[in-house]
């Protein structure tokens, strides 16, 4: 191949050096040896681009070791103009993800940003830090997901962090515009099907309250009270604080949750979801025990102050250990011989009844406060099986109903038409 080059539709790749003449000019392509050395000089590319203000420029590079390099810039650059796009075939994985996770953890809560932390630090990066951005494949990215399985890591943690890597190549390619797909997007298979959950019923959960009530007596029967009585989340209750406590009303407003970080950190956040920042109402069972908590402290303040702070915390006003709570509910399970559930599991024993007792599955997404009804129905879905056979049973009464009805019709017949 002479110093010409190739010819595009747009631009051109050739050969140049950096020989001079006579004059101390540089040859570029004209250097006479290019035609009889192979390897003398390098490979550059030329495109005519749009400028700033009016009319085109030139834009040159050279230096590749190949026409084969050579062309993939010309054909980036190309691209870059097209579809906006703007590779950097030397941006690394690593940098982009520090630069990433440094601006994710300025919008995350606290629980969350150690999460990413964890995933870009000791997975993502060993795994993909050396690889320039550009190079990533799906085929990649599924051979990652595909040894940790082989190494028996749990189908929720491989999504998760999969998800994670989805999420950074998101930001590369919607924000930043560095590649043109998302190599994790269609990698990734479907998300896990959740584990169904342990719940009590109602038999169980009164047995489960009274416990509470005879042995113990204290905050944490009022605490499990609130959880059962609410569906409010572990974090909601542990969170809450006098001042969102409405008892003319007979209402709480969610306004913070507690985050833990490493089972050790202990952080105030704004709820799980915007729609989970919202009101509760509170039924006679949850008043008394709120009530009862209010008595108790109340008793420890000078007489007329207001009740401020944490409705569920230490003596000193500072937040219960999550972990500390756990371990009591474990211990007065075992005590009671009743199922074992966690504390969330508490969430859904809440819905689960209310669903079984008929409510409308729309009252109990308004009341646990999901984002869509459409979250209530993925999650209690199987529950309403039992409602949908009351709705067949109750439209095939209705018909019934009405045909035997007919028989006793003294108004004008119905004609059947032709």
């Amino acid at each position: 191949m002479t110093s010409a080059g190739t010819e595009f539709e747009r631009g051109r790749v050739y050969r140049r050096c950096g020989c001079k003449d006579a004059e101390r000019k540089e040859l570029g392509p004209s250097c006479p040896k290019l035609a009889d050395d192979p390897g003398h000089g390098s490979w550059a590319y030329a495109v005519d681009l749009p400028t700033n203000g009016q009319g085109r420029g030139t834009r040159r590079r050279s230096g590749f070791a190949s026409r084969e390099d050579a062309v993939y810039k010309l054909q980036a650059v190309l691209n870059a103009q097209a579809t906006g796009v703007h590779e950097d075939a030397k941006l690394t994985m690593e940098p982009f993800l520090l630069q990433w996770l440094k601006l994710k953890k300025l919008t995350l809560k606290p629980s969350t940003a150690s999460s990413y932390d964890k995933a870009v630090h000791n997975d993502l990066l060993p795994a993909f830090g050396r690889m320039r951005l550009v190079d990533l494949t799906p085929q990649h990215v599924t051979d990652w997901m595909d040894g940790m399985r082989d190494r028996e890591r749990g189908a929720p943690t491989v999504y998760r962090l999969g998800a994670t890597l989805r999420s950074a190549l998101s930001h590369a390619q919607k924000v930043l515009h560095l590649v043109q797909y998302n190599a994790a997007k269609d990698a990734m298979g479907s998300r896990p099907k959740a584990l169904e959950r342990t719940c009590w019923d109602p038999m169980q959960a009164a047995a489960f309250l009274r416990h509470n009530t005879v042995h113990y007596n204290d905050q944490l029967a009022d605490l499990f009270e609130v959880m059962l009585g609410t569906g409010m989340r572990r974090g909601e209750v542990l969170g809450l604080h006098w001042g969102d406590v409405h008892f003319m009303e007979r209402t709480l407003f969610v306004r913070w949750t507690l985050a833990t970080i490493d089972n050790n950190e202990l952080h105030l956040c704004e709820p799980k979801t915007k729609a989970s920042r919202n009101w509760v109402s509170l039924n006679p069972r949850v008043m008394a025990a709120l009530h009862r908590q209010a008595a108790v402290q109340q008793a420890l303040l000078p007489p007329g102050a207001p009740l401020e702070g944490l409705v569920f915390g230490r003596v000193d006003g500072a937040p219960l250990r999550p972990q500390y709570v756990l371990d009591q509910l474990r211990k007065r399970l075992a005590e009671a011989k009743l199922p074992k559930i966690t504390l969330h599991d508490l969430r859904h024993t809440a819905a689960t009844i209310m669903i079984s007792s008929g409510v409308p599955i729309a009252i109990v997404s308004k009341m646990l406060r999901h984002s869509t009804i459409a979250t209530t129905i993925n999650i209690y879905g199987h529950l309403l099986k039992y409602a949908a056979d009351d709705a067949a049973t109750a439209l095939a009464q209705a018909y019934d109903k009405a045909e035997a009805a007919l028989e006793d019709w003294t108004g004008p017949r119905f004609r059947t038409a032709a």
